[in-house]
């Protein structure tokens, strides 16, 4: 593992190929291991840095207010990287946009993969499952032990994340988003994902929305060959 300063902290991240530069960023409670497999196939064609976000895998965890985009921009300037393709997977995808916003010279392009979206309305259905620790990590029998093993290393704190949004909030600002954009979700991902997917894809100029046929919320996983696809 190898690690890179952010102010009050460090991110944790493996790199590996040659190419343009692209960054992955996993969902909540996950780390660099949910995109393994599509750094590999990309790795040939692409420089991928798996960034483990602040709270995430081996990354510090938060003790003071901080910023996710803020800590993404402060991490490619350690890494010597002026602007990269960045795909991110559930808040990931949160995280991903908010850099977007908040310093656009830094993104090449986007892939947004079951994608959260700060400022969206979270249905009450939603709530109670997250509360509950419900089916959201739910994937196929022969992926549950790599999902297992990376909820268990994942480093969130107990008690209130600190992390500062952006004002306004990414929701209200999506026609601000000007690189070439493409979101992707899964069929069976929840519905709250999916409502997020077609927001992005029809307020993002020129976004183009792919639907994984039989593919729930973890598609990095649960289809690499195709989210390495799109992605490129």
């Amino acid at each position: 593992m190898n690690y890179v300063d952010v102010a009050g902290g460090r991110l944790a991240y493996e790199r590996a190929g040659t190419g343009p530069p692209l960054v992955l960023l996993p969902g909540l409670g996950l780390d660099e291991e949910l995109w393994s497999d599509v750094a590999a196939l990309l790795a040939p064609r692409f420089d991928t840095i798996r960034l483990q976000p602040r709270g995430h895998g081996l990354s510090s965890r938060p003790d003071a207010p901080y910023v996710h985009a803020d800590d993404i921009a402060r991490a490619l300037d350690g890494l010597a990287i002026e602007a990269a393709q960045v795909a991110g997977h559930s808040q990931g995808g949160a995280i991903a946009l908010d850099l977007a916003l908040a310093h656009p010279a830094r993104v090449r392009s986007l892939a947004l993969v079951d994608s959260g979206l700060d400022g969206h309305a979270w249905s009450p259905a939603w709530r109670d499952l997250f509360r509950s620790g419900g089916a959201l990590f739910e994937t196929r029998p022969e992926l549950a032990a790599r999902v297992d093993a990376m909820v268990a290393r994942g480093s969130r704190p107990s008690g209130r994340n600190p992390a500062r949004p952006l004002e306004p909030r990414a929701a209200t600002r999506l026609a601000e988003i000007r690189v070439p954009t493409v979101v992707i979700v899964g069929e069976r991902d929840l519905a709250d994902f999916q409502e997020i997917a077609r927001k992005l894809a029809a307020e993002i100029a020129g976004a183009r929305l792919v639907t994984l046929e039989g593919v729930g919320h973890l598609a990095p996983l649960e289809a690499p060959a195709e989210v390495a696809r799109w992605i490129t």
